[in-house]
């Protein structure tokens, strides 16, 4: 069965869980201190971010004791290979507070392999195709001190470790919140430069679930935060890492209570950040009543609309983010079901939406550019269809595809009139 949940220990097949979670198993197995967690295979995700019961209720068997709070990350099969990285694609929520809220976690995390920004970076490096996002669920630490190392210099290629670190949580560090300490050792863990940062903020995690930037005292901002023995430790490390998993490592990692712990080691690519996100929403309400609102779908009877509601995934977005960005790739339609979006095009506004209402029905055919931007005015509701589900659906099913194809003739034709009269 590919609806898989598992201990990290049993992550071994990329193709199901992504290469992030057969890391994690690797490092638990040649003897790694990983934070506890699962990993779910993308099959299963899929069916999370759906919103189906039964796949929920194995995710909060499988994670009924691993102790809260949580982080929740993308392990996409063809994410952060050597050739080609999705860092600053996909999502990372972290902190979330409690089991009940991990389904929502996983749907974030399987909407953002599928934002217009993942798909953009994935035409432009030719993975135009339908992503497996597989996820990791670990306890999250709280760390007194984190951050990234490189077993080789990723600039300059020397033999040496480069190592980045900052107080907190170490996405202050990865998404560039701050300017980190830097070291750099030799292969046998000599101190070859010490820099210290100016570190002014650390990313802590909130009672409730979700982080703040937490003001460093004055004294810290320029203290290193890292003695030669956490250095010792980390050179350490990066044996182990090139012992279990080759040369040219790019590693992050996470100090507490005096212990280092391993949190990803991937190939060396460029272009490394991480994002992170609100606690989402619950799941939508009345997806057969959204599309029977939408012109597009007007025509298909109750039963072909249960076909494609059954697809739909809710999506959540901030007051000021964009949803779509013109120009760049697209492969999800969007229905409003609550807040309100602003269109426009080239700078000129064009049109307020609010729940109802409906955009990007034409990237479901052809996963062209986006020709508008939309953003979010206030906390913004959507249910999404991507092009990926879509598609298999119509190609089974030609009583379907001939009613579309008779709705976008008749937009056709409407536009051609106003353009002659």
């Amino acid at each position: 069965m590919k609806q898989q949940v598992v201990p990290f220990a049993k992550a071994r097949d990329a193709a199901l869980f992504g290469s992030k979670a057969v890391g994690l198993g690797n490092a638990v197995h040649h003897g790694l201190a990983v934070p506890p967690g699962v990993a779910l295979s993308g099959d299963l995700v899929d069916a999370i971010a759906g919103g189906d019961e039964k796949a929920i209720e194995r995710l909060a068997a499988a994670i009924a004791d691993l102790p809260a709070p949580f982080a929740v990350r993308s392990s996409a099969v063809d994410e952060d290979g050597a050739a080609a990285s999705f860092a600053g694609q996909h999502l990372t929520v972290l902190n979330v507070h409690t089991p009940a809220d991990v389904p929502g976690a996983v749907r974030e995390v399987w909407w953002s392999a599928n934002s217009d920004s993942a798909i953009t970076y994935r035409q432009k490096v030719g993975l135009f195709t339908r992503p497996s996002v597989g996820v990791v669920v670990q306890t999250l630490l709280n760390p007194d001190v984190a951050g990234v190392m490189f077993t080789e210099h990723p600039v300059t290629g020397a033999d040496e470790r480069l190592i980045e670190a900052s107080w907190g949580l170490g996405e202050a560090v990865v998404a560039g919140l701050v300017v980190p300490d830097h070291f750099r050792l030799d292969r046998a863990g000599l101190v070859l430069e010490r820099k210290p940062g100016r570190k002014r903020i650390a990313v802590r995690s909130l009672p409730n679930g979700g982080t703040f930037e937490e003001q460093v005292p004055a004294a810290q901002v320029t203290q290193l935060c890292l003695d030669d023995t956490q250095l010792a430790s980390l050179a350490g490390l990066a044996l182990q890492c090139e012992k279990a998993y080759g040369p040219r490592r790019d590693i992050e990692w996470a100090m507490q209570d005096g212990r280092l712990y391993l949190l990803q080691c991937r190939a060396v690519t460029t272009g490394q950040s991480r994002s992170e996100a609100a606690l989402p929403s619950p799941p939508p309400r009345d997806p057969v009543g959204a599309l029977q609102r939408v012109r597009f779908f007007v025509d298909l009877d109750r039963r072909q609309t249960e076909q494609i509601a059954r697809l739909l995934k809710q999506r959540h977005f901030a007051q000021g983010e964009t949803v779509i960005r013109e120009g760049s790739g697209a492969a999800a339609f969007f229905i409003i079901e609550s807040g309100e979006a602003a269109v426009s095009s080239k700078g000129v506004s064009i049109n307020t939406l609010g729940p109802g209402d409906h955009f990007g029905e034409i990237a479901l055919i052809d996963g062209g550019p986006r020709s508008a931007t939309v953003v979010a005015t206030t906390e913004l509701v959507c249910y999404g269809l991507t092009f990926w589900e879509f598609r298999p659906l119509i190609e089974r099913n030609g009583a379907i595809a001939w009613k579309l194809l008779q709705a976008l003739a008749k937009r056709l034709r409407v536009a051609e009139q106003g353009q002659s009269s």
